[in-house]
């Protein structure tokens, strides 16, 4: 028997093949795009997922030369905070939806903390990014701005509960995803109905609430014909990203601490309560074991913000072998790029910002500033601006190291190293980089088929690649290039606030 698992991410989808002692044995990935139709607005389209998961399916078990019917189990890590609204038909009413970044509803966050306290929301809730960014307020627009749609929607899904939908037709979620609706209460573990009221919008919109390794339902006949799976094949619940990769990096012991290099950028905790900090605002998920929680910072253009330098200012670099030559590049460049910082906030800011206006930038180029001191800036501001939610997480958790990474970036041993000497802590690579999600989604397969009674064997399956030691002296050096990165980022939050007064 094996297990697919996908990682339905912000950038596209990854379908993995895992044995029953989840051993990797292929993987594909999708990609996908992201639309940015207004400022503010951040869109996906729903059937951009379904059809990554169709041709994922058949190009992995095409590969690795299997049958459909020796998969005995599916589950989905699907990216969080969406919004896809269906009929009581179960049609999809909207083409295009908002994705977690997506920050149009500010309006209507507005007067929803006129009626209720915001610390009091955050403080129950743990949602930690902008508020803007959550479905609740997502949805209170929806409402106002398209009201004979809104009138339609028997029931709002998440990314991944959209999938199970699509592959079974059943309709849930899981305490994961439901932790990112705006209204859910960490503490009982369900939706709160003050918060709902005060939104305007009733509980029956939202799926109900199941165990992550709970199998909903089978693959439908018509499902099957699409994917490629075959009819019956159990699909578990899942959960939502953040809580399957930090499952899948460093299971749910509590006090675990790991970064996540993706396309954002997060380094959570494991802990049996969640940490909450009215002030900074760390962002709480519940995780995929029961009773436990997954609290982090983060930056919401981290590996994306790399990704823009790629194709913004290194476009005539194709191929997979374009971030080694990036690498390559910055390596020749010395520590500060010559002066040149890069501050990553392309995606807005979090509260660990002065602003969340504040705007991503180059600042300290000449005449004489080269390509390779831009790339290398880029990487430097990316790990400059995640020393910070280090240094924020810190103020909670005592972080030793070494200090596991994951995600796509976890690849490159140059940013590695750089990473070291910002954190000055030892930095490690293992076996899964940026498969942790995918293995965490395989983790609940196991358990939801009997396969394993917990998730305590999933430590034995890292194995360590690579250690990147800190070099004292460019330690110094980080340490003084951190203090005018804060201060630089201090002026763009306060140009960041003109430009939207303007």
């Amino acid at each position: 028997m094996y297990f697919i698992s996908y990682d339905l991410g912000t950038g596209g989808v990854k379908a993995s093949l895992y044995t029953q002692e989840l051993i990797t044995k292929g993987k594909v990935f999708i990609e996908y795009p992201t639309y940015y139709p207004q400022p503010g607005w951040h869109e996906q389209r729903p059937g951009d997922w379904w059809a990554g998961i169709c041709e994922s399916t058949r190009t992995l078990l095409s590969r690795a030369g299997i049958s459909a019917s020796e998969v005995g189990c599916v589950a989905l890590s699907g990216h969080s905070l969406g919004s896809v609204p269906i009929d009581a038909e179960g049609r999809t009413l909207l083409s295009q939806v908002p994705i977690w970044s997506d920050t149009r509803p500010t309006e209507q966050t507005a007067r929803f903390f006129q009626k209720i306290d915001e610390e009091q929301w955050y403080m129950m809730t743990g949602n930690g990014f902008p508020p803007a960014c959550y479905s609740l307020f997502k949805l209170m627009w929806l409402k106002e701005q398209q009201p004979e749609l809104f009138a339609r929607i028997d029931k709002v899904l998440g990314s991944k509960d959209y999938i199970n939908y699509c592959l079974t037709g059943a309709v849930c979620t899981d305490p994961s995803y439901a932790s990112g609706l705006g209204a859910y209460d960490l503490q009982n573990g369900q939706l709160d109905e003050s918060l709902l009221a005060a939104a305007g919008l009733s509980a029956a919109l939202f799926p109900p609430i199941v165990p992550s390794h709970k199998i909903v339902g089978q693959v439908t006949p018509a499902a099957a014909a699409a994917c490629g799976l075959a009819p019956g094949t159990p699909v578990a619940c899942g959960g939502v990203d953040n809580a399957c990769m930090a499952l899948g990096a460093v299971g749910c012991e509590s006090g675990q601490v790991y970064v996540s290099l993706g396309s954002s950028s997060w380094i959570p905790v494991n802990s049996e309560q969640p940490v909450l900090d009215p002030r900074r605002r760390p962002y709480v998920f519940a995780h995929i074991q029961e009773g436990m929680f997954t609290s982090a910072y983060s930056i919401f253009a981290g590996g994306s913000s790399l990704r823009w330098i790629r194709e913004t200012l290194c476009s005539d670099l194709t191929g997979e072998n374009a971030y080694a030559v990036m690498d390559r590049m910055a390596d020749q460049v010395p520590v500060g790029s010559h002066g040149v910082f890069f501050n990553p906030s392309l995606a807005g800011g979090t509260r660990q910002d002065k602003s969340v206006n504040i705007r991503g930038a180059f600042l300290g180029m000449h005449l004489g500033t080269t390509r390779a001191d831009l790339i290398r800036a880029g990487l430097e501001g990316i790990a400059l601006n995640l020393k910070l939610s280090l240094d924020a997480l810190q103020e909670h958790v005592a972080i030793r190291g070494p200090l596991l990474f994951c995600g796509g970036g976890s690849k490159s041993p140059i940013w590695m190293q750089m990473f070291a000497d910002v954190f000055r802590m030892e930095i490690v690579k293992t076996n899964i980089d940026q498969d942790a999600a995918a293995l965490g989604a395989a983790a609940i397969c196991a358990r939801a088929t009997g396969c394993w009674p917990d998730y305590r064997k999933l430590s034995s399956l890292h194995e360590i690649q690579r250690i990147s030691h800190p070099d004292p002296q460019r330690a110094d050096l980080y340490e003084k290039l951190l203090t005018q990165f804060v201060h630089i980022s201090d002026i763009l939050s306060d140009l960041g606030d003109y430009l939207a007064n303007e």
